[in-house]
This record gives C-alpha cells, sequence and structure tokens, in this order.
C-alpha cells in the first residue's frame, strides 16, 4: 500500500478513536467504579482477544496462500492485518472499513483481483461461521432449556433451519462459481443506479471476472475451506467467554452453554442491524432479550456488558490503528522463503 494511503487510513483511524472517546456515555467515576468492580475480569475479556484475532489470523493466512499465486503470507503479517482489518471495520458503517484495507496490503504482491477475491472469501467464511455458532445456540438450547421452548420458539427452530440450509448452498455455490459478478449485477436492475452501474461494469468486468475466477479456484481446495471455516468457528466459541467474564465479575454465575447463547443471540441482532458503526444498541438490545429468557436476572446487566465490550472494543480499536504503521516491509514472501513466520 502507498504511505498516502496507509497514511489515510492511519489518521481515520485516529479519528475514529477520538470520536469513540468523545461519545462513552459513562463519566469518569462510573468508570473508575467499574473498573474497580471488574478486578482482573477486565484484563481477561481484553486478553480473550488475543487467542480469538489468533485463529482468526490462522483463517486468513490460510485462505490468502491458497490463492493461484506465488507468494506467501506468514504469520505473524496475517494477525496483524486481522487486528487492523477487524479495526476499520468497527468503526465503519457496514463493517466496510476492513476489507478495503487488507486488499491495499495484499494487492502489492498478488494484484488486486487475488487480494479481492482473498478478501471476499474470508469475509464470506466470516459470516459463514456466525451460522455455525448460531446453529450450535439453536440445538443447545433446544438441549438444555427445553422447558422454555414454547411453540413460537419451535416455529423460529423451523425457519432458521430453512434459512441456514439456504445460506449453506449460497456460500457454497459462491466458493465454486463466485459471486462477485452475480451480486453486482443487482445493480443494474435499479432504476436511476443502472446506468452508472453498467458504465462501472463495462470498464470493470474483466478484472470483476477475475476476481470470481480466483474465488472458484480457491472453492475447489476443501481443504482450505473446512481448515479456514473450522480457524473461524473456534474463535467464535471463544469468544463467548468474553460473556462469560463480564457476568461473573457481575456476580452472575452462568455456564459456559449459556455463554454460547448470549454470544449467538447479540452476535445475531448485531448482524440484523450491521449498518450502525460498531454495532451501537443491537447488541445490547440482543443481550437484555436473551437474559430475560435464559431467566437471568436484568438489573443493570446491559449498561455494565456494554461498558466492557465497549473498554475491549476500543482498545482493540487502538491497537489495530497502531499496526498501520508497524511491520510493513515484505508482507508476504515468495514460498520458497518463509523464514520470517
Amino acid at each position: 500500500m502507498k504511505p498516502l494511503y496507509r497514511n489515510l487510513f492511519l489518521l481515520f483511524g485516529i479519528g475514529a478513536i477520538v470520536v469513540m472517546l468523545c461519545t462513552f456515555e459513562d463519566g469518569y467515576e462510573q468508570i473508575r467504579h467499574n473498573i474497580a468492580r471488574a478486578g482482573l475480569y477486565l484484563p481477561a475479556v481484553i486478553g480473550i482477544w488475543v487467542v480469538v484475532y489468533a485463529f482468526n489470523a490462522l483463517a486468513f493466512q490460510v485462505i490468502v496462500n491458497s490463492g493461484d499465486h506465488d507468494k506467501h503470507l506468514s504469520y505473524r503479517h496475517s494477525y496483524k492485518l486481522t487486528v487492523s482489518g477487524f479495526a476499520f471495520s468497527y468503526t465503519t458503517p457496514f463493517g466496510f472499513g476492513g476489507g478495503p484495507y487488507r486488499v491495499m496490503e495484499l494487492s502489492h504482491y498478488i494484484g488486486t483481483p487475488r487480494a479481492m477475491s482473498s478478501v471476499v472469501l474470508y469475509s464470506m467464511m466470516h459470516i459463514l461461521s456466525h451460522f455455525c455458532l448460531w446453529t450450535t445456540a439453536v440445538f443447545v438450547f433446544a438441549v438444555f432449556y427445553t422447558e422454555r421452548m414454547t411453540p413460537g420458539l419451535w416455529s423460529l427452530f423451523g425457519l432458521y433451519m430453512l434459512i441456514l440450509l439456504v445460506a449453506v448452498f449460497v456460500f457454497r455455490y459462491g466458493y465454486r462459481h463466485g459471486l462477485i459478478v452475480k451480486l453486482y449485477s443487482i445493480l443494474l436492475q435499479i432504476p436511476y443506479v443502472k446506468r452508472p452501474a453498467r458504465r462501472f461494469y463495462e470498464q470493470k468486468r474483466e478484472a470483476m471476472e477475475q476476481v470470481d475466477r480466483n474465488i472458484a479456484y480457491l472453492g475447489e481446495q476443501p481443504r482450505a475451506f473446512w481448515s479456514s471455516l473450522f480457524y473461524e468457528y473456534v474463535a467464535r466459541v471463544i469468544n463467548s467467554l468474553e460473556f462469560l467474564f463480564i457476568l461473573h465479575a457481575f456476580g452472575l454465575y452462568i455456564t459456559f452453554w449459556d455463554a454460547i447463547l448470549i454470544l449467538a443471540f447479540s452476535s445475531l441482532m448485531g448482524n440484523l442491524l450491521f449498518f450502525l458503526p460498531m454495532q451501537l444498541g443491537a447488541r445490547e438490545g440482543g443481550l437484555a432479550l436473551i437474559i430475560k429468557i435464559l431467566g437471568i436476572s436484568t438489573g443493570g446487566i446491559g449498561v455494565f456488558t456494554s461498558f466492557y465490550t465497549r473498554i475491549r472494543e476500543l482498545f482493540w480499536v487502538f491497537v489495530g490503528v497502531g499496526l498501520v504503521k508497524v511491520g510493513n516491509k515484505r508482507i508476504m514472501q515468495e514460498r520458497g522463503d518463509t523464514c520470517g513466520g
């Protein structure tokens, strides 16, 4: 990536951090009180993401290195791109910022079409891992909370399984044939948009088709598909420990299965409202609802949990933005020269 673009990402990240600090609703005394109350749980909430990002980075590395090119992305640099990419995704509407950042960093080594295909594939895998987490939560709830399964919930259970089957079909089709051109063709049918969209498509058609060919190439490698999905799924499961630590700090000693359910439901609400930067309010609403369904006391828990997730996000956004200017030499190497990790 050109130094100018990297500096622009850095400035945007710094601006996002300033906005996050200025919009933090808790006063100094409330922050001090909550931090004192949390004790060692706050470092645990922040630290668990070292492991979560470690598995995210493994998934991203597998996908990038499975592409049709002669370069190798080291794990160290995959971790850097993962943390920085998620930092920009956290702070932009629709989670848009992380993708372009990763593409621009990789394109210098493997070209823009291959970089785009790798990033698109990783985003698809990241979404698919959410479906796997939600499916796990559905079965956990049905097994451990059978007495709370009302007819309405059983109906939602059936509807979700139908949606899951459709999602799996779409993802598998996308991996085998590519989706960029097909998704972009939707714009060609929208009034007032189709004319400029068609001009852009005519100019970039070859590049877009190349991205789809690269996606299809990666889709023909089942080992890369299943290993990257496994790493992403493990990351989601480990992520549930965040809620376990937070609620233990609050004096609510929930089980690991409870934590899985809480993460899955709050994640579902956050993804349904993905257009909100940092999913403001969405996760808290999902958290309050699932806590109520599970029959856990809810007094102040939404605000308490929100405080710690925002502190964790702020910390990792700060780290991710800082990494933009660190370790940018030889992000990718020749496949035979991988001593750098």
